[in-house]
């Protein structure tokens, strides 16, 4: 696991913005392509991954159900 995620779920986090999501999905597309930055002809993949990990992140987090 990519240890620079941080949770972004209560209690861990309260507020959680569109940025915290979109980095928490960069670091795990780059975890998983194994690329910093991609080369110029894979850069829309990886663009495409990174909105398609923070569009799930934010629905994950939508519907959690947390007990406390």
């Amino acid at each position: 696991m990519c240890r620079s995620i941080k949770t972004l779920r209560p209690p861990f986090q309260e507020i959680v913005t569109e940025d915290d999501m979109h980095a928490a999905a960069l670091q795990y597309v780059r975890k998983i392509s194994g690329f910093r930055a991609p080369a110029a002809h894979n850069a829309q993949a990886f663009e495409d991954a990174v909105a398609a990990v923070t569009a799930a992140t934010a629905t994950l987090l939508a519907t959690l159900q947390v007990r406390r």
